[in-house]
């Protein structure tokens, strides 16, 4: 009989500590949408995201002119919606040329 009831004290306290931590958790923020990159220029590549909430930045690879350079990876700066992300663009071919969110 004892045991029955420790067993119950347990399962109450595990279910009210679970209820407890998932009331705490912090409300999800959608990520940016509407989002697209800018023609780049000689030197630079630009996204913008017009809604939304948290961060976006451009993200481009490039094969780099140079062949012992091999590709280059280039980001920008993390930024919120409504504001540009822009990273430097080296000399060569664009593989990619994308827009990470979070």
């Amino acid at each position: 009989m004892r045991s029955r009831k420790r067993a119950a004290a347990l399962s109450a306290s595990t279910l009210l500590a679970t209820a407890v931590l998932m009331g705490a958790s912090p409300a999800a923020q959608a990520i940016p949408d509407n989002c697209s990159t800018s023609q780049p220029t000689a030197s630079t590549v630009a996204s913008f995201c017009a809604g939304g909430t948290g961060q976006h930045q451009v993200a481009v690879t490039v094969l780099h002119v140079n062949p012992a350079v091999g590709y280059v990876y280039n980001e920008g700066l993390w930024q919120p919606p409504g504001t540009a992300s822009t990273a430097s663009l080296p000399p060569g071919t664009i593989i990619s040329l994308r827009v990470n969110r979070r």
